[in-house]
């Protein structure tokens, strides 16, 4: 018999599952106590819990869904990137970055990506398959075992491998899981998901009463259709005009800016005009986004060129001028591919060492 991963249920799911077996209903707040707050690497951990139903876990559940591979530590910043084997054999990547007051990870929800954004490194394998709820938790849960309760992560973005609401389902129960006062208690406002834009999930979650609020970013690139097409293949069907009206009619709530991330891509998204363009889409609804302007990272196989900070600067001045609020993100992580668009599944050889 298949062995089921505790962490693939919310809470509401946890007692139920605790009570299917006859055990009291307080169990499940035991357990979740250990997974998540105390963040234990075995059932024997769990002293709380009699001997009978540690056993009875070992011998039903599994306890991680992924296996380190290997890590690198950027000698720029700090930032580390894990590479994870999942069960099947199949790996992804995660990044854990430091910042002055807080700490972020960036995890993955699908091994590869199906949307083809050219400027993405990880599209070239396509999409392998969804990453179970369990697999985007244990990214947050084993890197955090690794740094050391010193280095509290509190920042979850959903912008490593694949199309985060192209696996809703599991993309939103991680979530429930992240932010339940009874599992990772995370704020609400510290989780960002960021999608390239497809508009019938996006209206989903803003709909879905069970989805937790957070913070939402949008994958734009492009100002005109043309090129936003060329570089994000998704606007053939998701049009950059669809998804303004869209974006511009979502609920709006103080403190949950809506996030334009804008990769600038040399000759292709970075001119003047391409500023002044962004500035006119997003013309009266100023308050309601927040762009982040991301030098392009080059990878292997690309013909796109990253801007000089200059080039950059000028970007974002226009940007001012027009009072919109837009900040340059320098990647972190660049020396080690695991920078914005750099990360990608990984082939493994047979006898792949923990890099120390």
């Amino acid at each position: 018999m298949e062995k089921i991963n505790l962490k693939n249920f919310n809470y509401k799911e946890l007692e139920n599952w605790v009570k299917e077996r006859g055990w009291q209903k307080f169990r499940a707040k035991q357990i979740a106590k250990w997974l998540y707050n105390k963040k234990v690497s075995s059932y024997d951990q769990m002293t709380d819990l009699s001997k009978d139903i540690r056993n009875y876990l070992k011998e039903n559940t599994e306890f991680d869904s992924l296996e380190l591979v290997s890590f690198e530590k950027s000698n720029l910043d700090g930032s580390i990137k894990f590479l994870w084997r999942a069960k099947d054999g199949n790996t992804i990547e995660s990044v854990f970055i430091p910042e002055r007051e807080h700490n972020t990870i960036c995890v993955s929800t699908q091994v590869g990506c199906a949307v083809g954004c050219k400027f993405c490194y990880t599209t070239k394998d396509g999409l392998i398959r969804n990453l179970e709820t369990a697999e985007i938790i244990d990214q947050y849960l084993l890197v955090q075992r690794f740094v050391g309760n010193e280095n509290r992560i509190s920042n979850v973005v959903f912008m490593g491998m694949g199309e985060p609401l192209a696996n809703y389902d599991n993309v939103k129960k991680a979530v429930q899981i992240m932010t339940d006062k009874n599992m990772l208690d995370l704020s609400n406002r510290k989780i960002t998901i960021s999608s390239s834009g497809i508009l019938a999930q996006i209206n989903r979650m803003y709909e879905d009463p069970e989805f937790p609020q957070v913070r939402l970013a949008v994958s734009l690139n492009a100002a005109d259709q043309k090129t936003r097409e060329y570089i994000m293949p998704i606007s053939k069907t998701n049009t950059l005009e669809d998804l303004m009206k869209t974006l511009n009619s979502l609920p709006f709530k103080t403190g949950y800016r809506i996030m334009l991330e804008y990769v600038l891509i040399k000759g292709v998204n970075d001119s003047e005009k391409d500023a002044h363009n962004l500035a006119r889409l997003i013309g009266k609804n100023k308050k309601r986004y927040k762009v982040n302007l991301i030098p392009f990272n080059p990878f292997e196989e690309t013909d796109f060129q990253r801007p000089d900070d200059k080039s950059v600067e000028k970007f974002q001045k226009i940007l001012w001028d027009y009072n919109i609020s837009a900040f340059i993100r320098w990647s972190k992580g660049r020396d080690i591919s695991a920078a914005c668009g750099q990360l990608r599944k990984k082939e493994l050889n047979n006898f792949i060492k923990i890099k120390t």
